[in-house]
């Protein structure tokens, strides 16, 4: 196509090329090799049977709209977890569902504040509404309540967190979460992203629930991508006040989740052998490759997600971007996470047991040379 003067043809608005965009997780092995894909943090053991088996049901009626509010899938997700469905919003990722409340709630010369090794899309989001994102400092590879706290200004929006995060796996306890949301002011909106809620075995731990139902400037968002294993799907879920959840069925799309997405949402749901067997799994080789890697002589921060952050030596040749390609000529696809702020670590899914006790094995060759 001819290249034509930038005067010449249609231009974003200021801003929109300054927006690096969000480059995921490798997904390819070397031809010849078998893949065992690390990168994205999905379910190594797929998705529920009964999810599937809805698909394939819905396939013969793919000619219909999908229910634009979404009220089966819901419902089931209310059940669940103990929520009145009305103040459920569902989309397409739970991606989606954090661009539509930065595009609700940030005006042009808003502040929203993230961490520093915060998820990427938050950084996106908040510049496609024209805000300005504040990124301030973790403490101990963990967000810092304080630090939060004084990067508050009367500009300051929304305040973005992820809990557990990504690609640490650290999480704050709930009375942290709680402090803060006890400094903010009353306008500004505290979005609590617990994309790995379900994988999370600590007392001290809340996704958020109780706080959102107490308060009038907190949303939790959810996802059916990590431990329901519907990545494909895209599908994602906030639990909000009903003025937050009205203002957000505003802006999103009439159908903007489709039908397949929703059979396969509400068999899932439903689904709880498949999700306490995936628990069962995760459990155990979290341990084990935190264990394994650390006996290699590498840092890993401590996780209770379904991914472990791995640090490598400062060292020639035994850097996270040599032993990456060392990995990926082998069929071992984990997740270079220089973007997020460690360049010499790399990111590392549980996997099935072939793929956990391949990338260790492959790692101690890497590093015995």
């Amino acid at each position: 196509m001819t290249e034509v003067s930038p005067d010449k043809r249609p231009s974003p608005r200021a801003g929109v090329m300054d927006i690096e965009a969000y480059v995921p997780g490798k997904s390819a092995a070397p031809h010849g090799v078998k893949l065992h894909k690390l990168s994205s943090n999905e379910n190594p053991l797929g998705a529920s049977p009964k999810a599937i088996e809805a698909v394939r049901a819905v396939a013969s009626k793919l000619e219909f709209y999908p229910d634009g509010a979404a009220a089966r899938l819901r419902e089931a997700i209310g059940e669940a977890h103990g929520l009145n469905p009305a103040n459920i919003v569902c989309s397409n990722g739970s991606d989606e569902i954090i661009g539509l409340l930065a595009q609700t709630y940030l005006a042009p010369g808003d502040e929203a504040i993230l961490t520093e090794h915060g998820f990427l899309v938050y950084k996106i989001y908040t510049q496609a509404a024209g805000a300005v994102p504040v990124t301030v400092k973790e403490s101990g590879e963990r967000a810092d309540v304080d630090a939060i706290l004084a990067a508050v200004t009367p500009l300051t929006k929304i305040v973005f967190l992820a809990n557990p995060n990504n690609p640490t796996g650290t999480y704050l306890p709930f009375d942290e979460v709680r402090r803060l949301h006890a400094g903010l002011p009353a306008n500004v909106l505290l979005l609590l992203d617990a994309a790995y809620a379900e994988y999370v075995r600590r007392n001290d731990y809340e996704a958020g629930i109780e706080l959102v139902s107490g308060a009038q400037n907190v949303v939790m968002t959810r996802t059916f991508s990590k431990i329901h294993g519907l990545g494909g799907a895209r599908i994602g879920w906030m639990y909000g006040p009903a003025h937050i959840v009205d203002a957000i069925n505003r802006m999103r799309g009439p159908f903007n989740v489709n039908a397949v997405a929703i059979e396969a949402g509400v068999a899932a749901m439903k689904d709880r052998g498949h999700v306490e067997t995936t628990l069962a799994h995760n459990e155990r080789w979290l341990g084990w490759l935190t264990q394994e890697m650390t006996a290699l002589g590498l840092r890993v921060t401590p996780s209770v997600g379904n991914f472990i952050l791995v640090h490598f030596p400062d060292e020639p040749g035994r850097s996270a971007e040599k032993a990456d390609a060392w990995l990926t000529a082998r069929g071992f696809i984990l997740r270079r996470v220089t973007a997020y702020g460690f360049p010499n670590a790399l990111r590392m899914t549980v996997g099935s047991e072939e793929a956990n006790r391949g990338t260790v094995a492959a790692l101690a060759e890497f590093l015995a040379r």
